[in-house]
């Protein structure tokens, strides 16, 4: 939308940024003297009742709370053309994923913010409210003044996924972010409060060595999470008390982990010692203006399914390089001058462990690669799947990263929609087409957070299909990988 002069009584001064279902402003509230966040749900969402009920939710469920560490309310409204609207905490210092992307944190910043961020979904817990998506882009930082200086303090936010205890325990939708989310929340059982334990022990994973417990491609890995690697590097050693503490958080059995979220952060804190404790002098996190952000990035909600999608098989390259030939089409009807471009000399070649899959990605893909099998979705069975990505969060739809995903699963015709991208302000029209009797089916989604995503689904046998999920930085790019996706022994 273009930016309007006025939301409400607030000034707009520019915007912080938008995803599928909302758009964040920096706006000035001139009564109270005040930057403040408002935050309006997309226009292409008004009508449906489900979303706009959604996001006036989030609304009572943060007026609910009353914590510094939790993005406060201040108002909420309606726009004339009827877009709900909601005016909140603006967030001067940007969010944890901002920070991990430059810098790393000591033991002490890292337990600085569990504590802030725990002390957070504690309060959010006794007012019987689940924030179910903790992760770093929903942690968000601002400056206030505290004792006549100037501190840094966390606050947690984004609760479009947070839902009331009382309905948690009856009806649970699926959804969250994969490398971050809790089993049972995976698997769509009811939840408690250990699930938001979960995932603020996978954030501490995170913060203290560097890389995330786990790079779960699709919610359906995350439901059987097995073992995180050792959280002690080369680099930072920890000793094993500090391991224990956040694998019990992490146990797959939530009635393995810690009682509560407090439990955990004190447990943390003692295994860490007092030499992990952030100094007395100046903010425990300094201010950097090269690292502050506008504001939040809004987070759109996950789509109901693991982000995935099918591709050509058993074809050789040049066979498969005419399934794209629709999109070629497209994009030429779109003035996009859509030339083979040349393929970067870095190139790698990557099976999963079945040796069922392949494919060939810019080598700067390959920095998180899962090559094990997946649950296909609604109980389908185990098969073969592998996921590239630059980042282990790549299929985050908030992110900026690239990556690819691959999975097998059963099907005996192709769906009648493939994966829907709330976060993309544009779609091409899908393309179905028959390559050597095989039927696709291709859809572009268009002016996302990363560039381009393109979805495709292929009929490899009578009783199976391939799902392939390209995000890419451009076009070309997604088509070259397309190209070389293979399917071996169909």
């Amino acid at each position: 939308m273009p930016m309007p002069s006025r939301l409400g009584r607030y000034a707009v001064r520019r915007r912080i940024g938008s995803g599928g279902f909302a758009t964040v402003w920096l706006a000035y509230d001139e009564q109270l003297d005040s930057p403040v966040a408002v935050k309006v749900l997309a226009d292409n969402w008004t009508e449906d009742q489900a979303v706009r009920q959604r996001f006036l939710e989030e609304g009572r469920f943060l007026r609910k709370v009353e914590s510094p560490y939790v993005v406060s309310v201040y108002d909420a409204g309606e726009l004339e053309d009827g877009r709900p609207y909601l005016v909140m905490s603006y967030a001067d210092q940007g969010t944890l994923a901002d920070r991990l992307e430059v810098l790393a944190l000591t033991s002490g910043q890292a337990l600085e913010v569990v504590r802030q961020v725990g002390a957070g979904l504690q309060a959010l817990h006794v007012r019987g409210v689940l924030h179910r998506d903790v992760k770093p882009a929903n942690v968000l930082f601002r400056t206030v003044e505290e004792g006549g200086r100037t501190e840094v303090r966390a606050m947690v936010a984004d609760l479009g996924l947070g839902k009331a205890l009382d309905m948690s325990s009856r009806l649970t939708m699926i959804a969250g972010t994969p490398s971050f989310v809790a089993p049972e929340q995976a698997q769509g059982e009811p939840l408690d409060p250990r699930a938001d334990q979960y995932s603020l022990a996978a954030l501490t994973y995170l913060m203290l060595c560097g890389r995330a417990p786990y790079s779960h491609a699709s919610l359906a890995a995350a439901a059987a999470p097995g073992a995180p690697p050792a959280l002690s590097t080369p680099d930072r050693d920890f000793p094993p008390e500090v391991d224990a503490v956040v694998r019990r958080g992490l146990a797959p059995d939530r009635e393995d982990r810690w009682p509560d979220v407090a439990a955990y952060v004190e447990a943390l804190a003692a295994a860490l010692g007092p030499d992990a404790d952030a100094g007395p002098s100046g903010p425990w996190l300094p201010l950097d203006p090269e690292l502050t952000q506008p504001g939040a990035r809004p987070s759109p909600l996950p789509p109901s399914r693991p982000l995935a999608e099918p591709v050509p098989p058993r074809r050789t390259r040049r066979r498969v390089l005419g399934a794209v030939a629709g999109l070629l089409a497209l994009a030429v009807g779109l003035g996009i001058g859509y030339a083979v471009e040349q393929r970067r000399d870095a190139e790698i070649s990557i099976t999963d462990d079945t040796g069922t899959l392949s494919v060939t990605v810019p080598s700067d893909w390959d920095r998180a690669r899962s090559p094990r099998m997946w649950q296909a979705p609604d109980g389908g069975g185990e098969f073969p799947a592998l996921s590239v990505g630059t980042t282990a969060d790549w299929t985050d739809v908030a992110t900026t990263a690239q990556g690819v995903f691959l999975g097998i699963l059963p099907g005996d015709e192709l769906p009648e929609q493939v994966p829907q991208h709330p976060e993309c302000d544009g779609a091409d029209e899908p393309v179905d087409d028959t390559i050597d009797d095989n039927a696709t089916r291709t859809v572009v989604y268009t002016r996302c957070p990363g560039g381009v995503t393109v979805e495709r689904i292929v009929q490899l046998a009578s009783n199976r299909l391939l799902w392939v999920q390209v995000r890419s930085a451009d076009r070309a790019t997604a088509t070259a990988v397309l190209d070389d996706v293979e399917a071996h022994g169909y």
